[in-house]
């Protein structure tokens, strides 16, 4: 009897043999071989690397053309299917896990093999004519895994937070700003240890909560320079066998162009294909962000709680009911999820860090996992930021309570020390603590100054002031 053949898969070939693949996809043989390799998670890298893996592929065809290494219509053809891939098609061609080989290998021949079987269709030509524009051998001509997944990796990352986090700060530094103006004025009682101290202005406050997003920005903008040097034209060692010897720097210039980037080659190749520095980097200015929004949003939720039995000085804006069982009960649901988005972002890093020792001689072995992490760090933080500003920060109001407890806050006995020393001062301030009296009527009782002259000494808006 003979056998039905199976028409819902095809025979792809590579060096290792045959393998049969799904009639319909556009990948071969290497990348089924991934998929069947690497059943580890249900996480894959991003659209945004795609993208930008997909971009790198354009320009290394142009360049090639222009180096005689492909031909016009295998070059035309080439960056066709990476347009096609860079406006969002294919996306569900690329299924190899991120816990997969190190350098990325897999994924890269994932993009190869695709790009390749596309381009025979734009083409015209018979789409398993495999030889005609090969994977290998025209998708990945004068590139290695080994320079094309880290330039991907720095490539998606300095892309996202140009065009997504480094906005999102922005407004959240001007946002935070708006309220440190409105809040000028409101006097409250300064806070350390979790206990009293001198009075500051809500306004203050804020104007330190904008300024540490503004000194994360400027870090994160930092280290983005780094992420600029693309290693591109390195090929497998860093030496750049089987390229020739301007493809990097031709690459990163089309690229550069295309997207108005500074993008730029390495200056060392070896440094950036033996290590992920750069990327550890710039992992750790999002931590910086991530622990100023932790300060932030705690402070606010202090601030804001209550509304009776907490401190009340913050109006939260409302945005859904708080408890399943306490009616009327409203939470800082915002400020919760920042505080969640920060810590994962904390332990992306330490993912990143550890990643980062793992260059050995001539390659980082765990560029896939750094790829990850650190693009699902900028995502959750430009996110997190956007939120943060719209349903939280733009519609705080302060309640009237702050100006009330600075006017009775013990600390005030702070001024009363150059006038009546440092001791006679702190025995005002116990008796006040002791029998609830303000500092001004233990203070008009225990000393000889004169009520217009403790009245100006215990002024709290005047101790604001520097």
């Amino acid at each position: 009897m003979k056998s039905v053949p199976d028409v819902s898969t095809r025979l792809e070939s590579d060096s290792m043999g045959t393998v049969a693949v799904p009639a319909g996809a556009y990948f071969g043989a290497s990348t089924k071989r991934a998929l069947d390799n690497f059943p580890i998670s249900d996480l894959r890298l991003p659209d945004e690397f795609l993208v930008s893996l997909a971009r790198i592929k354009f320009a290394a065809a142009e360049v090639n053309f222009l180096e005689g290494i492909l031909s016009r219509q295998q070059a035309e053809a080439i960056k066709a299917a990476c347009r096609e891939v860079i406006d969002g098609k294919f996306f569900d061609q690329f299924g190899v896990d991120v816990f997969q080989t190190g350098s990325g290998t897999s994924t890269n021949m994932n993009m190869n093999e695709v790009l390749a079987r596309r381009a025979r269709e734009i083409a015209g030509l018979d789409a398993d004519q495999k030889a005609a524009i090969h994977p290998n051998d025209h998708v990945n001509a004068s590139q290695s895994s080994n320079d094309v997944i880290p330039s991907a990796l720095h490539l998606s990352a300095l892309t996202l937070i140009e065009t997504a986090l480094l906005p999102a700060l922005d407004d959240l530094v001007a946002s935070l700003r708006k309220k440190s103006r409105q809040f000028r004025r409101v006097v409250k009682s300064g806070r350390t240890h979790l206990n009293d101290a001198t009075p500051v202005t809500l306004g203050q406050e804020f104007s330190g909560y904008a300024a540490q997003v503004s000194e994360a920005r400027k870090a994160i903008k930092q280290t983005a320079s780094r992420l600029a040097r693309l290693t591109i034209g390195g090929t497998a060692v860093g030496t750049g066998v089987n390229a020739p010897r301007s493809f990097g720097r031709d690459v990163c210039a089309l690229l550069a162009s295309d997207l108005d980037l500074p993008v730029r080659k390495t200056g060392n190749h070896f440094r950036s294909q033996s290590s992920v520095d750069d990327a550890v980097a710039a992992s750790g200015a999002l931590k910086m962000l991530a622990v100023a929004l932790i300060k932030i949003g705690n402070d606010i939720r202090w601030m804001g709680s209550g509304p009776r039995a907490g401190l009340g000085e913050l109006l939260i804006p409302a945005v859904q009911p708080g408890s399943s069982i306490m009616p009327g009960k409203v939470n800082p649901v915002i400020a919760e999820s920042v505080l969640m988005v920060a810590v994962q972002v904390i332990g992306n890093d330490a993912a990143i860090t550890v990643a980062g020792q793992t260059g050995n001689f001539e390659l980082n072995v765990m560029l896939p996992l750094v790829a990850y992490n650190l693009l699902q760090s900028i995502r959750l933080l430009s996110s997190a930021c956007n939120n943060l500003r719209a349903r939280l920060i733009d519609g705080l109001e302060q309640t009237g309570r702050g100006p009330r407890q600075a006017g009775n806050s013990v600390a005030l006995a702070t001024s009363l020390a150059p006038v009546i020393g440092y001791d006679a001062a702190a025995r005002i301030a116990k008796i006040a603590v002791a029998t609830g009296e303000s500092v001004f009527d233990v203070a008009r009782r225990e000393t000889s100054l004169p009520a217009g002259q403790l009245k100006t000494l215990l002024d709290p808006v005047s101790m604001t002031r520097r």
